[in-house]
């Protein structure tokens, strides 16, 4: 007597009958495509690789990172303008007719070539123009772009502005220019950082970075600011959420 063998899932019961007190039933072999087969064998069974799910996590981090540190950002301009309205207006500062500081880089309404623009922006730095706002406006377009790695803007006079007012959250700060490199139409200033800010557990800021000076074919003047910073965005938030110790050795 022959014997059956059971049918691959494929196959399936189609007709009966009698013989007998007993009905056979015959199955009717159903032919898998070749190509629905190998589709399901190399169907991934976790609907994606491994490589595609690290790069959309990496991605999500990536975002979440951005969106804090704009939103600290946006803080931190925000909380300048609060401390302005209670602070006193400078008077040790003589103001000419452009609205630039007296020593600010050539006479009052005089024009700056290319030479004279480096030159300001080097005696910017030594003048700490990042946190006192003290800057040669002269030498910047008036919609010149300011950029970092937080965001960017344009206005000359809310970049002032944003510095003047980070200058006053700050007890004392270091700034130093480490290296000039003039490029045909940028140049780059290599610098390092440091201040305490004024907040009651007196966090200690430290970077080291450069900013690109990109200039205006026709005026000469810098029309894009960029600042890129040598540590990771996130581990320089971390550091304004940090006691420092010289914190505790004042109280």
């Amino acid at each position: 007597m022959a014997s059956h063998h059971p049918s691959p899932a494929t196959s399936r019961l189609t007709t009966g009958h009698r013989v007998g007190s007993a009905t056979v039933f015959h199955r009717r072999r159903e032919t898998v495509p070749r190509s629905r087969l190998l589709s399901r064998a190399r169907k991934p069974a976790s609907g994606g690789s491994p490589a595609a799910g690290a790069e959309d996590t990496g991605t999500s981090s990536s975002r979440s990172e951005n969106a804090v540190l704009k939103a600290a950002w946006y803080g931190s301009e925000l909380l300048g303008i609060a401390a302005s309205l209670f602070r006193p207006p400078p008077s040790s500062t003589v103001v000419g007719s452009d609205g630039e500081a007296e020593g600010g880089g050539g006479a009052a309404g005089s024009s700056l070539d290319r030479t004279g623009v480096v030159e300001a922006i080097k005696d910017d730095f030594a003048r700490s123009y990042f946190v006192t706002g003290n800057l040669t406006l002269k030498a910047y377009e008036e919609d010149c772009e300011f950029a970092d790695p937080a965001g960017s803007f344009r206005g000359l006079q809310r970049f002032k502005r944003n510095c003047t007012n980070f200058g006053s959250l700050l007890e004392k700060s270091n700034m130093k220019l480490t290296k000039w490199e003039d490029l045909e139409d940028i140049s780059i200033g290599h610098w390092r950082f440091s201040c305490v800010m004024s907040f009651p557990w007196r966090p200690i800021l430290s970077a080291t970075g450069y900013t690109e000076y990109y200039f205006d074919a026709e005026s000469g003047k810098v029309c894009r600011h960029v600042e890129n910073w040598n540590v990771p965005k996130m581990a320089l938030l971390r550091q304004i959420f940090r006691p420092s110790r010289w914190a505790w050795e004042k109280r």
